[in-house]
């Protein structure tokens, strides 16, 4: 039976004739000629096409392109961006795949491997429940669990912390526990729903082409499998964020291929909330002929990101991996979101992220403030939305000498 997700879930704060606003800037000018064509297309609600798409990633002036993917940006949500409050608790980090990319995965025998009980991972999120509304859980194929563990750290979460959101669980996972388990990835879905499963985080789509997945996640889902379960937990009224992995060995072509692939699917499902791009960090994992993205580049794929996703309402600048420099910038380039808080992140930071882990609603209100927009903090499902007051800063007055 498909359930789908509410009216309001599917707009997630997004203008719902936010073409119209778009057409009225269009009409004002500021738009390059180059990319006249492309803006119509997107005014008259013509779907933007491979051709368009490569056009984009090759067009020369990046600012042209910010500039059009920030229309369709205050066409949607104005000068708001926003955030939510949350934490990143990894509750294994045992895999019995070796993805290329991955600098987290351990296998059971080595010093650093490790797996939470249900009542570790309770204490650990117990250490934040009081001050964040979601917890954020994904993690390694852990080589025994089934998908009774999971409904039970789900049902205990929910029950201890009622209040949590939980999105947890990648594509991988899901299929892998449906292997563990013998069942399907629809029955899988619906028991973890009811135990308290709210959303899928979307990660491990990294590039949808099966080539280029043999080289850097041999072993993982396929495309077709990736996009067959994020569809079947739409279909069971579940929302599902949805990321895309560049700067390894994929070309543009690759690239507009997997948004195209994405669309298509929210198309027919409507339950994508937020397209999260990030791009490859190689510190610490084993892809020496990774081609790597510069800010420029970075800012390139979030901009083209939210000039061809024109169903999916949001596109993260993701923090934890792009850094707070080049997230403040996204936000200029088409995105809205820069997710959350997070308190603590292991698989980035393993990579090689430096992104501080000490941010605030405070920080995260002034860095937002700071790319001239309005800080919105939301909630899991982008539901609800309250405009957060930056506290002014303390100014105290030395005292003179007399």
């Amino acid at each position: 039976m498909y359930q789908g997700l509410s009216k309001e879930a599917k707009f997630a704060g997004s203008r719902n004739d936010w073409r119209e606003h778009f057409a009225n800037l269009f009409a004002t000018g500021g738009i390059h000629p180059d990319l006249s064509n492309i803006a119509n297309k997107i005014a008259t609600s013509e779907r933007l096409s491979i051709e368009d798409g490569l056009f984009l990633f090759r067009y020369p002036n990046l600012n042209s392109i910010g500039q059009l993917a920030d229309m369709i940006k205050q066409s949607r949500f104005g000068d708001n961006a926003f955030f939510n409050h949350n934490v990143h608790v990894n509750q294994t980090n045992i895999c019995v795949l070796a993805c290329k990319f991955c600098a987290f995965r351990r296998s059971p025998k080595e010093k650093d491997a490790y797996a939470m009980s249900v009542e570790d991972y309770l204490a650990e999120v117990g250490r934040y429940a009081d001050f964040v509304d979601e917890v954020h859980s994904v993690g390694g194929l852990h080589p025994k669990w089934k998908v009774e563990h999971y409904e039970k750290l789900f049902s205990m979460c929910k029950s201890k912390f009622p209040s949590l959101q939980i999105k947890a669980l990648t594509a991988v996972e899901i299929k892998h526990l449906a292997t563990q388990s013998d069942l399907t990835v629809e029955e899988i879905l619906s028991r973890l729903h009811s135990a308290g499963l709210d959303s899928l985080p979307g990660g491990g789509a990294e590039i949808l082409d099966d080539e280029i997945r043999d080289v850097i996640c041999r072993g993982k889902e396929s495309s077709q499998e990736y996009l067959d379960i994020h569809h079947t937990a739409h279909k069971l009224g579940i929302p599902t964020n949805c990321t895309m992995l560049f700067g390894t060995i994929e070309n543009s072509s690759h690239r507009v291929k997997h948004l195209l692939s994405l669309r298509d699917l929210q198309e027919k499902s409507e339950g994508f909330q937020c397209f999260v791009p990030y791009p490859y960090l190689p510190d610490l994992s084993r892809l020496p002929q990774a081609q790597l993205a510069s800010g420029s580049e970075i800012l390139r794929v979030i901009a083209v990101s939210r000039i061809m996703l024109d169903n999916i309402p949001h596109i993260k600048a993701y923090r934890m991996n792009i850094g707070d420099g080049i997230a403040e910038l996204a936000l200029r380039y088409g995105a809205d979101d820069i997710d959350g808080t997070v308190q603590q992140e292991s698989i980035m930071h393993l990579a090689g992220s430096t992104t501080p882990l000490t941010h605030n609603l405070d920080d995260l209100s002034r860095l937002i403030r700071g790319a001239g927009c309005i800080p919105i903090q939301r909630n899991t499902r982008y539901t609800k939305f309250t405009e957060y007051d930056v506290p002014e800063p303390i100014h105290k007055r030395l005292p003179m000498a007399l």
